[in-house]
């Protein structure tokens, strides 16, 4: 607690017997004028007079035996006895970080909250109806000040930030205990950079209500081409995979092990990974969409006939999966398939490796192929867009918050709670495109954010360590981790006269 340290930082005055220590308050915090005349120290303001005299102790009307003064600072007791302070005590905790500062007091539930002279940016003034001791020993920021003075009703507490920043405070309440939370924000200021013609990066603030700083590359409608990039079972350094890009941003899942994508990767009309069942972001030129994408898929064995199949979530009676790990049910068989050669069948459930897909079908049912045979599986996307990549979940649809977890396949969605940077991509309705990292939040927090700026629709990527935005080969967005982590696949940002 705030008084156990002041205990300890405090000077004390008190016979050498003595085991009490006795917290000082500075005259001049009091508004008094300390002087000397005749081996006695005069404390005085325009209202009250004390004197102590060396050896004597306290003049009337104090008590000789309170505690001596040190230099130009009072006892508490002093303090309290000559009725310079005429308020309840409130306990304080104080914390600093980077752009922030903290004050916590502990006070009655039924406390209304500070007076505030809203004399800002950059310099506050509260006044608190209590005695709140030892801010004049807290040490702060370089730049930062704050400064208390004492009144008989209470405490007025002053805070200036440094120069040049992004200024905002707010207070709340909260109970059990009876606490009131005061934080002040002193932040680094927006930047701009032109890159070229309708293109910039940008580092935002957004509140939600805690400062949450956004890595931003905005491009103008008709400015910019965006295509996939990277390979399926081969992960990278984002920035290796266009070097000639003007910027990249992170790319949609995969399995941390192998490196296989996980759903639906469109590149020029080619399907190199099938949809797992989320949404995704899907565009062509300077049209953009994302939402749950409508796609059928077939398979043909060596009789060349078609078989409609399910794709991985989407089951049907026959059913493709491409993602590694358990596939099929039980009451199940499962083909597995190589170079689009049958390499095998199995019951399911059954493990698939890296580079294989399987088809399940009814146990005791004739399959399309057999084991040596081949069999080929090919995918529609329905509107045919050319570009597609599943990530999720969605953060804005149609210009209203959609975030909604549950409607989309996440077996593990405590990532989709937990505070990390997110990669999103983000478009108005006019087609201005945002590529943009945050700091540490959550994609609902950050979602309900994202609405403030006029935004048509917004899709996670991915977070954590993941979350990276290269611009022009320099990485913009925090780096958590020792080194840039690689990833499958990435997304190209061009400008719209170069690839």
């Amino acid at each position: 607690m705030l008084r156990t340290l002041l205990t300890a930082l405090f000077l004390c005055s008190l016979p050498a017997n003595s085991q009490v220590a006795v917290p000082l308050i500075p005259a001049a915090k009091l508004g008094l004028v300390v002087s000397s005349e005749n081996g006695a120290t005069i404390f005085r303001n325009s209202e009250i007079q004390i004197v102590y005299v060396l050896g004597l102790g306290w003049a009337a009307p104090l008590e000789a035996t309170l505690p001596a003064p040190v230099g130009d600072k009072l006892p508490l007791p002093v303090v309290r006895a000559a009725g310079l302070i005429q308020v309840p005590e409130a306990e304080l905790r104080l914390r600093a970080g980077q752009g922030k500062l903290r004050l916590v007091l502990d006070l009655p539930a039924d406390w209304p909250g500070p007076k505030i002279d809203e004399a800002y940016p950059g310099k506050l003034q509260l006044e608190v109806p209590y005695f709140v001791p030892g801010l004049e020993y807290a040490e702060f920021p370089a730049g930062v000040g704050l400064e208390a003075s004492y009144q008989k009703d209470g405490t007025r507490i002053s805070f200036t930030a440094p120069a040049g920043r992004i200024y905002k405070y707010r207070t709340y309440s909260l109970t059990e205990p009876s606490r009131y939370v005061i934080d002040l924000y002193y932040l680094m200021p927006e930047t701009t950079e032109p890159l070229a013609e309708g293109v910039r990066y940008r580092e935002l603030w957004v509140w939600t209500p805690e400062p949450v700083r956004l890595f931003v590359l905005e491009a103008e409608a008709g400015k910019w081409k965006m295509e996939p990039v990277g390979r399926p079972g081969q992960g990278a350094l984002l920035s290796e995979m266009a070097p000639q890009a003007v910027a990249l941003l992170n790319g949609g899942y995969f399995d941390n092990k192998t490196f296989a994508p996980i759903g639906l990767w469109i590149k020029n009309g080619v399907a190199l990974s099938f949809p797992y069942g989320r949404s995704a972001l899907l565009w062509q030129e300077n049209q953009i969409f994302a939402g749950f994408p409508k796609f059928s898929a077939y398979v043909t064995g060596t009789d060349g006939k078609r078989y409609p199949v399910g794709i991985n979530s989407y089951r049907a009676r026959l059913t493709a999966h491409t993602i590694t790990g358990l596939a099929g049910r039980p009451g199940e068989n499962l083909l597995v398939v190589d170079s689009e050669r049958v390499v095998g069948s199995y019951p399911a459930p059954y493990e698939l490796s890296a580079g294989k897909w399987g088809l399940s079908y009814p146990a005791g049912s004739e399959p399309p192929s057999r084991v040596g045979e081949t069999l080929k599986l090919y995918g529609n996307l329905d509107p045919p867009f050319p570009y597609a990549l599943e990530a999720g979940p969605l953060l804005i649809q149609s210009g209203v918050y959609a975030f909604d977890p549950k409607q989309e396949l996440f077996n593990d969605q405590r990532p989709l709670h937990a505070v990390a940077q997110q990669s999103v991509v983000a478009w108005t309705q006019e087609g201005k495109l945002w590529l943009l990292v945050s700091e540490p939040t959550t994609p609902d927090v950050l979602a309900r954010a994202l609405e403030g700026f006029g935004l048509w629709g917004a899709i996670r990527m991915d977070g954590g360590g993941s979350a990276q935005l290269w611009v022009k080969g320099a990485l913009r967005s925090p780096l958590t981790e020792a080194r840039p982590r690689r990833v499958v696949s990435g997304l190209a940002l061009y400008l719209s006269n170069s690839k």
